[in-house]
């Protein structure tokens, strides 16, 4: 069986994380951390600069929580220390105010009295946020293997249920039309079935955004234990599925109450899908545009002349 790497995550340091990677991490951990610890988290969230300012006595007495908890929130996302949670903190929030200074929509999970209007921003506002972040908090080098491997692969199953499933079923399109043996499983039982043809040489991918699906963590780990390598595109660097990925590709959306965030989830997958795709049809990409065009072809025929199309004017 292939060796499993060990995906960064949220809990180790690195020093050389950029200040939208901060927040981006801080999100990204909020499933995982203790009521106390996410106590902390929505504070830092909701006002960096702010939060910059306080000596961790003050912002734990706000959490309503400890200096000790304030310190393990700081472990948990990969930030040694306090001093340099507070650096961290003070550098994220000058970049936003360089970029604009543009502030969370108040209140951005969406009410009973929202307007129609009130809605389409406080959506925009998440969906945008939620690709920024995802790019930021992007482990390029996870990409770029993973990006080989399918590149490589004889062939390649992916597993997703629910809204996930939808995502899986654009990354199998998008494969196929360039000429590689992809399939999409969305039943338990066909993807573990799915699974007993798989070895070394093969690529599993499944999607999840909490990373604990059950009928999506079972046939990945299906698949590594037949050799194929496996990546994970879950929201959850540390949730059970990432631990039985190989190769682990992290979005960074946060889901709300009202579950607008389903929808930024979906938006957030999609991008890393294309980037995943883009790489792989880069690497051979005389053959990806000949396959392109082949395909675009094929269906072009089912579309009226632009002369027969009928127009308003027509009515």
């Amino acid at each position: 069986m292939a060796r499993r790497e060990t995906p960064r995550t949220a809990a180790q340091p690195a020093e050389d994380t950029s200040p939208a990677e901060t927040l981006a991490r801080i999100r990204g951990a909020l499933p995982s951390l203790a009521p106390a610890e996410r106590r902390v988290a929505d504070i830092v969230l909701a006002d960096p600069a702010q939060a910059a300012e306080l000596s961790i006595s003050a912002l734990g007495k706000q959490a309503d929580t400890s200096v000790a908890t304030v310190m393990r929130f700081c472990r948990a996302v990969g930030i040694p220390n306090y001093p340099q949670l507070r650096l961290a903190l003070a550098a994220a929030a000058a970049r936003e105010h360089a970029l604009g200074g543009r502030r969370p929509v108040p209140g951005t999970d969406i009410s009973a009295t929202d307007t129609l209007g009130d809605i389409v921003r406080k959506i925009i506002y998440n969906e945008v946020r939620a690709l920024e972040d995802t790019g930021a908090g992007l482990d390029t080098e996870a990409l770029g293997r993973a990006v080989t491997a399918v590149a490589g692969a004889r062939r390649i199953d992916i597993f997703g249920v629910g809204a996930s499933a939808f995502v899986g079923q654009d990354l199998h399109q998008k494969l196929h039309r360039i000429g590689h043996m992809a399939f999409v499983w969305t039943d338990r039982h066909a993807a573990l079935t799915a699974t007993a043809l798989l070895g070394p040489g093969d690529v599993a991918l499944a999607i999840s955004h909490s990373g604990e699906t059950e009928d999506t963590v079972e046939p990945l780990r299906a698949a590594a234990e037949r050799g194929a390598t496996t990546i994970a595109l879950t929201n959850v660097p540390r949730s059970t599925l990432a631990q039985n990925a190989e190769l682990v590709l992290t979005t960074c959306a946060r889901e709300t109450p009202f579950r607008s965030g389903a929808t930024v989830s979906r938006i957030a997958q999609l991008a890393l899908i294309d980037c995943l795709f883009v790489g792989v049809a880069q690497r051979s990409f005389d053959t990806t545009t000949a396959a392109l065009e082949k395909t675009y072809g094929a269906v072009q025929r089912r579309r009226r002349p632009q002369a027969q199309r009928r127009t308003p004017a027509d009515e």
